[in-house]
C-alpha cells in the first residue's frame, strides 16, 4: 500500500490533468463535428469511438510506460528506432492513403482500423535522435559527427516525405532543428542549412513536389497563378473554415449550433479543420481556451525536461514538447489560411485513432522522465526491540 502511494506521489499529476480536460475537449468537439453523419437511432459517429478507444489505450499505455525507468527504454533505442523504419517501410508495400490522395502511402489497414505509422516514428526519432546528440555532446560541431546527424535526420523525413505525408516531414524538421539548436549547434551552420535550403526550392518544385502539394501552395501565396476555377476549389476547405471561424466571433453560436460545422459545409472537420469546429461554436472564447490548454502541456512538458538530470533526457522531452508545439502551429496555420494543407492533426483535439495513442505514448515517456527524476525520501530502516550480544 505504501508503494502505491509513492507511485502515485511520483506521477505527475498535473500533466495527466492537463492532457485528459484536452482530450475531452477533443472529443467533445469530434462529436459535435460529426453528428450530421448519425443515422437514427446513433449516439456517436465512429470517428468518435475511435478516438475514445485511442485515448483510453493510450492513456493506458502512458501510465504503464512511466512506470518503466526512461534509461531502460533509452538502452533498447536500435529496437525501438529500427521497429519503426520497419512499419515505415511496410507502407511501399500495404500502404494507402486518403480518397482524395491516391498517390499517398500514409496508412496501414489493420482489421478494418488505417494505422499511420510515421505518428509512431515520431517518437522513436526522438528517443534516438536525442540518443545520439548525447553521444557526441561537445562534439556537435565536429563536421564529421554533424554529417552522421545528417544522414540519421534525412532518413525518416524522406520515408515519412517520400509516402506522400508532407506534413509529418515538416514535423521532423522542426524537430530536428529545434534538438540540434538546444544541443548547442553553432549558428553559421543554420545560416549554412538555410542558405542551401533557398537553392534547392527549385529542384524541389520540379522534381519531388506533386501537382496537387504546389497549386497548394500557389492557392495560399500566389492565387495568381492559379486559374480562377481551380484556385476556388483547392482553397475552398481552408476558405470554409476561415468562414467558420470567423461566424464564431467571440462566444461563438452555441454547441452543437454551428451553421458550417451541423450542415459539413467544412471538409473533414472533425479532424484536420477542427480548430474551425471551436471557433465556429465557442467563438474566440473557446479557441483560446483550447490554445492555452495546449501551451500548458508543451509548457509542463519543457518543466520536466528542465529538471531532468541527463542531457538525453531533457532532449527528448524538448522533442516531444517540439513536437506538439509544431503540429499545433500548422494546423491552425492551415485553419486560418497562413499555411497551406498539408494534413496534420492537431494534437489531441482532430479525430484520428494514430494520432491520439501516438501523442499519449509521448506523454508516458515524459511522465517516466518525471518519475525518475523525482528526489524520494530516504526510507526509514530503524529496527526496534531487537536483542543482541553487542548491547548491554
Amino acid at each position: 500500500m505504501g508503494s502505491l502511494r509513492v507511485h502515485i506521489k511520483e506521477t505527475d499529476k498535473l500533466m495527466l490533468i492537463l492532457c485528459f480536460i484536452t482530450s475531452a475537449f477533443g472529443v467533445l468537439m469530434v462529436h459535435s463535428a460529426t453528428r450530421y453523419h448519425l443515422s437514427d437511432g446513433s449516439i456517436f459517429f465512429r470517428d468518435t469511438i475511435v478516438m475514445v478507444a485511442a485515448i483510453a489505450i493510450g492513456a493506458v499505455a502512458a501510465i504503464i510506460i512511466s512506470f518503466i525507468d526512461y534509461k531502460i527504454i533509452v538502452r533498447f533505442w536500435p529496437v525501438i528506432g529500427g521497429i519503426c523504419l520497419l512499419l515505415m517501410l511496410s507502407l511501399f508495400i500495404w500502404g494507402v492513403g486518403p480518397a482524395d490522395r491516391p498517390d499517398a502511402k500514409t496508412w496501414i489497414p489493420i482489421a478494418g482500423i488505417y494505422f499511420q505509422p510515421s505518428e509512431l516514428l515520431k517518437i522513436g526519432f526522438i528517443i534516438t535522435f536525442s540518443t545520439h546528440l548525447d553521444a557526441i555532446k561537445d562534439d556537435i560541431n565536429n563536421i564529421k559527427n554533424l554529417l552522421k546527424l545528417g544522414v540519421h535526420a534525412l532518413i525518416p523525413v524522406c520515408l515519412v516525405f517520400a509516402t506522400g505525408d508532407l506534413g509529418s516531414a515538416l514535423v521532423f524538421v522542426f524537430i530536428i532543428l529545434g534538438l540540434l539548436f538546444l544541443a548547442g549547434l553553432q549558428l553559421r551552420y543554420f545560416a549554412a542549412g538555410f542558405a542551401f535550403s533557398l537553392a534547392a526550392v527549385p529542384i524541389a518544385w520540379f522534381e519531388f513536389l506533386s501537382q496537387f502539394q504546389k497549386e497548394r501552395l500557389l492557392a495560399v501565396y500566389y492565387p495568381k497563378g492559379m486559374s480562377v476555377d481551380r484556385y476556388e476549389a483547392v482553397i475552398f476547405q481552408q476558405q470554409q473554415a476561415v468562414n467558420a471561424i470567423g461566424s464564431g466571433q467571440l462566444l461563438g453560436k452555441g454547441l452543437f449550433k454551428g451553421s458550417y460545422t451541423q450542415h459539413g459545409l467544412v471538409p473533414v472537420s472533425e479532424n484536420d479543420m477542427i480548430f474551425s469546429v471551436i471557433g465556429e461554436e465557442l467563438g474566440f472564447v473557446g479557441a483560446m481556451a483550447a490554445l492555452i490548454l495546449i501551451t500548458a502541456i508543451v509548457v509542463r512538458i519543457v518543466i520536466v525536461g528542465k529538471k531532468a538530470v541527463e542531457s538525453h533526457t531533457s532532449l527528448m522531452c524538448y522533442g516531444v514538447a517540439i513536437m506538439i508545439a509544431a503540429q499545433s502551429v500548422i494546423n491552425i496555420g492551415m485553419c486560418m489560411k497562413l499555411l497551406p494543407v498539408i494534413g496534420i492533426t492537431l494534437p489531441f483535439f482532430s479525430a484520428g485513432g494514430s494520432s491520439n495513442l501516438c501523442i499519449y505514448i509521448a506523454v508516458g515517456l515524459v511522465l517516466s522522465v518525471h518519475r525518475f527524476n523525482t528526489e524520494r525520501k530516504p526510507v526509514d530502516f530503524r529496527l526496534s526491540r531487537i536483542s543482541t550480544p553487542f548491547v548491554s
